[in-house]
């Protein structure tokens, strides 16, 4: 999914600022390089995968009574590694035509026929972690077929032409600049969360399965706001390759009210019910208690974090590589390690549960800066 941004992300930030450029013939070359590059890495990346699935499994924790199990589903997943990366590409790309609806249904068909499949393979068929993997390639599967024919029938510039596929170097640049911050983003979530864990593991396991729920309740939050973010993506691009100024104004300023204010309220409501919600997801005393202080904890930074992500979509939009790359890392990345690390040593366990809130607190500090001297709009 990682690798998917390069081609998905970085694609469609050049597309939408071509589009307001009125440069389409552009647009489908870059759409074609972006579509056929995907497929390409995807098969590179299945024979690596599969060149090196011992060290791999070992790496990530696969032990000799586990390995064979890890393997049947890992040996599917490589083998449909090109549908899982090319799945995100289309689907970033035709947003920028405005055929978000489209995006939606794909993934959301392909997602559904993934869970009925799943227990139907490994309940009724009895294949196991082969099933499963298998349930999951196949919805990837069905994913693309839909967006390939949206892709056919309803875009217009947005097309799959291998004759259309040579760019230049710098069109390629401008593709990596910003579709490998994306990319950065997914690594670092994984980062962040891997390191709270750990630091969480020296206060039992009740602590780590607290914040598992905290993280499950967030996530419903903060995913709304990830969505309405990028779905502004392809207006700000266009209005910045346009020089449409007063547009792009108003596009930032109603993203910015719509993100803070849902924030507020969904934030409010979760801190105002923090422990009644968590209870919902465990009945064990102990871990209701923990779960409801780190859901406070986590929770109150989320207009900050929708900033964040404002901050972010615009970087990736007008094609300011540092800028997205500096938000790429911070967050749950460098600024993230250093907070957790500082306030692990002065207060510990709170420490820990609060160093999210700090974190999110110094990157939007770093992404306003940035987005200042960046894009000032008071100019204009």
């Amino acid at each position: 999914i990682a690798v998917s941004d390069i081609f998905g992300l970085g694609g469609s930030s050049v597309i939408s600022r071509l589009f307001g450029e009125k440069r389409y013939q552009l647009s489908k070359k870059i759409s074609s390089f972006c579509l056929f590059g995907s497929i390409l890495i995807g098969v590179i990346l299945t024979i690596l995968l599969l060149l090196f699935a011992n060290p791999i499994l070992s790496l990530l924790g696969a032990t000799t009574a586990t390995f064979s199990y890890a393997y049947d589903f890992y040996k599917i997943i490589a083998l449909g590694s090109v549908f899982i990366i090319f799945s995100l590409v289309p689907q970033n790309l035709i947003r920028t035509e405005g055929l978000a609806f489209e995006a939606m249904l794909s993934t959301m068909i392909g997602t559904i026929l993934a869970i009925i499949l799943d227990p139907i393979f490994l309940f009724v068929l009895k294949w196991g972690a082969t099933g499963v993997g298998l349930a999951n390639i196949i919805g990837y599967l069905m994913t693309d077929i839909l967006l390939i024919y949206f892709t056919l029938k309803k875009a217009h510039y947005i097309v799959l032409n291998p004759r259309l596929m040579k760019i230049s170097g710098k069109d390629i640049k401008d593709i990596i600049a910003i579709g490998i911050p994306g990319s950065i983003t997914n690594f670092a979530q994984s980062f962040g969360m891997a390191l709270l864990n750990s630091s969480l593991a020296l206060y039992g396991a009740n602590k780590i399965a607290a914040m598992g729920i905290t993280q499950k309740i967030y996530n419903i939050v903060v995913l709304v706001i990830v969505g309405f973010a990028f779905g502004a993506q392809p207006l700000i691009g266009y209005n910045y390759g346009a020089k449409n100024w007063q547009r792009l104004k108003a596009i930032l300023r109603f993203d910015s009210l719509v993100l803070v204010s849902y924030a507020i309220v969904a934030g409010g409501l979760l801190i105002i019910f923090a422990r009644p919600v968590t209870a919902l997801f465990m009945n064990q005393a102990t871990i209701i208690n923990a779960g409801s202080y780190m859901l406070i904890a986590t929770i109150i930074t989320t207009p900050f974090v929708g900033m964040i992500l404002v901050y972010t979509t615009v970087f990736q939009s007008i094609g300011n590589a540092w800028g997205a790359f500096v938000m790429a890392i911070t967050r749950q990345g460098v600024i993230y390690f250093i907070v957790l690390e500082i306030l692990k040593l002065i207060c510990g366990y709170h420490g820990i549960i609060w160093s999210q809130a700090i974190s999110d607190i110094l990157t939007w500090l770093i992404g306003y800066l940035m987005f200042k001297k960046s894009l000032n709009l008071n100019q204009k």
